[in-house]
């Protein structure tokens, strides 16, 4: 089983050190970050479920660091606990409004600080899937809204063919019989579309090239 990663954002050597051990000694996967530009260069290549954050850092404050990731959709589900010795309700609020999902006050007792992180990491798991859950039904009625859409014209063109038919039936005319079974052909594949688009249950996204998916049907 993969372990849930954690990011530590610490510019204080000792304590980052102490903080990189002990979420290692207890199973998660640590990168560690010294400022908040740098977690961001870091988060490119690790995807933390969790990300530990001091609020008073060089270039880049904790604060900061967690006001830009909360904007970003690539980042926002990540749990954010800001360290702080800061204690004050006003403190609190602040970061509460810039988008932290939960405080810790230093000094740290690490009960508390793994106890956290497991929250967290929860957090975060739920909404992961809440987010699959709606991507899918987003996907399903997509499908379903195309699959009616098609339906209605493809209707009229079967009916137009079929006139089309009969006159040429009426005509005896069969130079255009190898183009009417192509075209009758091609309506079933489009049937056969709706149908699957329509009883679409379980969406699933496939590469169809290097730079495009496509949801699988068959």
């Amino acid at each position: 089983m993969e372990a849930d990663k954690v990011l530590v954002v610490e510019d204080e050597k000792d304590t980052r050190y102490i903080l990189e051990k002990l979420l290692a000694k207890n199973n998660f996967e640590v990168a560690c970050a010294t400022n908040g530009s740098e977690a961001i260069e870091k988060l490119k290549t690790f995807k933390p479920k969790v990300i530990l954050a001091d609020w008073t850092m060089p270039v880049m404050d904790g604060l900061e660091l967690c006001r830009i990731l909360k904007e970003d959709e690539n980042f926002k589900l990540i749990y954010f606990i800001i360290l702080t010795a800061r204690a004050s309700l006003n403190d609190r609020v602040t970061g509460l409004d810039l988008g932290a999902d939960d405080f810790l006050v230093k000094p740290i007792e690490n009960k508390e600080l793994l106890a956290r992180i497991r929250t967290g990491i929860r957090v975060f798991n739920l909404q992961t899937e809440l987010k699959k859950v709606e991507h899918s039904n987003a996907i399903i009625q997509m499908a379903c809204t195309i699959g009616h859409k098609l339906n209605n014209p493809l209707s009229s063109l079967i009916l137009s063919l079929k006139n089309i038919e009969d006159e040429l039936i009426k005509k005896k005319d069969i130079a255009y019989n190898d183009d009417l079974l192509i075209i009758n052909q091609s309506i079933e594949r489009i049937k056969a579309l709706i149908n699957d688009l329509i009883k679409l249950q379980d969406p699933q996204v496939v590469d169809y090239t290097s730079d495009t998916k496509m949801i699988k049907l068959d």
